[in-house]
């Protein structure tokens, strides 16, 4: 299950995102793509379909987008902005 803490604050336009992580005093800031992904999961898509949507927007092989969207969400994890527990579950959006 991938779940974003509760003091995250974003930003997100065309041309990517800020997350304001509040209990750190720290930003992220990401690219149109990363922007892209951060927007479908906080919709509350599954990661599966965060990647159909990039493939099809992209016009990109779906396995090349998918290794992508996972280093991408294994990065954020590092960062502590979302938490991974199974891939294929909803995101958890708290605002």
């Amino acid at each position: 299950m991938l779940s974003l803490p509760t003091h995250l604050r974003t930003v997100v336009d065309q041309d990517g995102a800020a997350i304001l992580d509040v209990s750190r005093n720290q930003i992220t800031t990401l690219n149109s793509t990363g922007g892209f992904i951060w927007d479908r999961l906080q919709r509350g898509r599954t990661m599966e379909e965060a990647v159909q949507d990039l493939a099809a927007e992209t016009d990109t092989d779906l396995e090349v987008v998918g290794r992508g969207v996972q280093l991408f969400l294994e990065q954020l994890k590092s960062e502590r902005l979302v938490s991974l527990s199974g891939a294929r579950s909803r995101i958890e959006a708290s605002r």
